[in-house]
């Protein structure tokens, strides 16, 4: 691959998907490669690719689309660089990878490439999930233990993988009725972690317990249509906005949350709390709070 840029400006020329393929098997090149890139396996880049999908979540929730696309593309290169260790491996190729989504694309919207009529019908209609019913059974869909959830991804994020197990399960008719009864399962579950803690129980049952509640809140946002996962980033940020008003009432004083005390920083919560729900009642902003 020739490099395309000039001398201390921008490259002449976009690059492409075909370049970006050539840079990954230059990097992986034993010989001349970078050493680092070299040393990698699928089992050491899995985690920078959890990673990057965050990050293009956290791009998508701010807003920004300068940031979208740079994210966009650190996610791609993880799909290339698997694709590529795949491939010396001998097990596949990118182009196999674009190959395999593109026909299971296609495969999966019959009412688009086959058959228009039945586009209107599409959404209730239950064929997108008939669809990948049919491929599990076919073994279109990986090799996975059999059973309803056995295939729920382990690396899920925790809350997201419990919302997924109690889909799989409430399809076949293991389900709370209404939210209401999910609510008072709520409840139940933190009066025994309550009691746990209260009984000096071991750490292990503690945290049992604790999983007990985050799990039946998981089922609450799912019957209230919420993502848990997205629900839980946003009180971060909200948390973290909340406590940068802390820090900044108490910069104006010349200190820090070290110099002051619990009380203080408590009221200065709350100032931050009701400033920024007189903000939200005139319209300015109405995000995660």
């Amino acid at each position: 691959m020739t490099d395309k840029r000039t001398p201390g400006g921008d490259s002449d020329k976009a690059y492409t998907l075909s370049d970006l393929l050539a840079v990954m098997a230059r990097l992986r090149d034993p010989e001349t490669g970078c050493p680092w890139d070299v040393k990698q396996s699928f089992e050491t880049i899995a985690p920078y690719t959890i990673e990057e999908a965050y990050e293009v979540a956290d791009a998508i929730q701010r807003g920004n689309m300068d940031a979208l696309k740079e994210e966009l593309g650190d996610l791609l290169l993880q799909v290339v660089y698997h694709a590529q260790l795949a491939a010396e491996m001998g097990s596949f190729s990118f182009d196999d990878v674009a190959d395999v989504i593109t026909r299971k694309m296609i495969r999966r919207h019959p009412h688009v490439f086959e058959d228009p009529t039945r586009r209107d019908a599409f959404l209730g209609s239950g064929l997108w999930e008939q669809i990948k019913a049919k491929e599990k059974a076919e073994g279109g869909e990986g090799t996975y233990p059999t059973g309803i959830l056995n295939d729920v991804p382990v690396g899920m994020p925790g809350l997201t993988r419990a919302a997924k197990l109690q889909k799989r399960a409430a399809d076949v008719g293991f389900d709370w009725s209404e939210v209401g009864l999910i609510i008072g399962k709520v409840e139940e579950e933190i009066a025994e972690l309550k009691a746990a803690i209260a009984e000096c129980q071991p750490h292990e049952r503690i945290a049992d317990e604790f999983g007990d509640v985050a799990f039946v809140l998981a089922n609450v946002a799912r019957h209230l249509g919420i993502d848990p996962e997205a629900a839980l980033r946003g009180t971060n940020a909200k948390f973290i906005r909340r406590f940068g008003s802390i820090e900044a009432a108490l910069a104006a004083q010349g200190r820090g949350p070290q110099d002051a005390d619990l009380d203080e920083m408590d009221k200065l919560w709350n100032a931050a709390k009701l400033e920024e729900k007189s903000t939200n009642q005139d319209g300015s902003s109405g995000k995660n709070e």
